[in-house]
């Protein structure tokens, strides 16, 4: 796949592979509605991918906050159309009774990943707070002795933190196959002394020790299959199209926040190629993994986030430098103050977005088993008169 987004082509090539699909599935009696629901994600995704004037890049705080905003959007049309725009007795028949428990499935690995973001949001904010820090007295005027020392303290703890994993966790073999997210081989900070380590962890690490990210993500996209034959115009189409984007949206977060255990996380997840909503996906991958590519192979344990990776890169040349003047530097605390006024600007409501998603999945989860239950009830109820 090339690397550059060209907009009207790609347009072109969604207006193509919905006739497809229309031609696949004329002979369901739900087609309107199958069709309206991918025409939309295709739409939805698609406007969300950077390039083409577009000012925020993948993988930036004002880009997550896009990702959730569709994904809400998706999993509100989607509802639409499994409980309200399908006959209900479909939900309980085969094959639809195990592809709803498998997404079912998935939304519960779903709901523990954004707990484990909710948490990973709130370290990148101590970051920003220690950032800070080390802003307000690099600014200080005249600058003394005292000044630097506590910005260089302030700026080699955020160091510290963004750096500190469980060795027990690192797969040195998995390195080139997938995403590992181990300790850098050289960095200029100090190492945290072992009184430190737990506070850092305390943050980082919400779960059991035994609980890992990746393995969520390979959980939840392990039998994600394109739905065929007759199942291609049921209820299993909609489904697939909502579990992707579930999926996608997931991985995405974890690569980009310092989630518990991301060893082994999946360079590239299981999409249907030939599904018109499949094509940004794609393309928001490649960009991710571009990024990925950038870091000299050695992941960073704070993540892909745009904003952590600027903040860890001027913290580095902060605290080693040697401050003589006023003027020396003045240009990084700058870029430094900009960066924790982004971060400042829209962590807050990326963290609440991710409740929003929590809290909408779980609702969303009730209400299908419940309207499944009904059904249940309501045939016994039936068979037995």
């Amino acid at each position: 796949m090339p690397s550059t987004f060209q907009q009207g082509s790609f347009l072109n090539r969604i207006s193509i592979r919905r006739n497809q699909v229309v031609s696949m599935t004329d002979h369901s009696t739900e087609l309107p509605d199958f069709v309206v629901f991918q025409n939309k994600v295709s739409d939805r995704l698609a406007g969300i991918v950077p390039g083409n004037g577009r000012s925020e890049g993948v993988l930036s705080v004002a880009w997550f906050r896009k990702l959730l905003d569709v994904f809400l959007c998706c999993e509100t049309e989607f509802k639409v159309v499994v409980l309200m725009g399908c006959d209900p007795a479909q939900l309980s028949k085969a094959p639809m009774d195990r592809v709803l428990q498998e997404y079912m499935d998935r939304v519960v690995k779903a709901l523990d990943i954004c707990n484990a973001v909710t948490h990973a949001v709130d370290l990148v904010r101590h970051w920003q707070q220690l950032a800070e820090i080390g802003v307000e007295a690099l600014r200080q005027r005249p600058i003394g002795e005292g000044h630097v020392r506590r910005a260089k303290k302030a700026l080699n703890s955020l160091l510290t933190s963004m750096n500190f994993d469980d060795e027990d966790k690192i797969n040195a073999k998995s390195a080139d196959r997938t995403w590992s997210f181990s300790r850098r081989g050289t960095t200029a900070m100090a190492v945290a002394p072992s009184r430190n380590r737990s506070s850092f962890r305390s943050l980082s690490f919400p779960f059991s020790k035994s609980w890992s990210s990746a393995k969520q993500i390979q959980l939840m996209s392990a039998n994600l299959v394109v739905p065929r034959g007759g199942d291609a115009g049921s209820l299993a189409l909609p489904v697939y199209v909502m579990s992707n984007i579930m999926v996608f949206t997931m991985w995405a977060l974890v690569a980009a926040f310092p989630c518990q255990d991301r060893c082994g996380l999946p360079a590239h997840l299981p999409i249907g190629k030939q599904m018109g909503w499949a094509e940004p996906i794609f393309v928001m991958q490649e960009k991710i993994g571009e990024e990925w590519k950038k870091q000299d192979r050695k992941m960073m344990n704070g993540g892909l986030l745009e904003e952590s990776q600027r903040l860890e890169k001027v913290a580095v040349v902060l605290a080693e430098y040697d401050f003589s003047t006023e003027n020396e530097m003045a240009e990084k605390v700058a870029e430094l103050a900009e960066i924790c006024e982004k971060m400042e600007e829209g962590l807050g409501a990326l963290q609440q977005g991710v409740r929003e998603v929590f809290h909408r999945l779980a609702k969303s989860r009730t209400e299908v088993l419940n309207h499944v239950d009904q059904i249940g009830k309501l045939s016994a109820s039936t068979s037995q008169k």
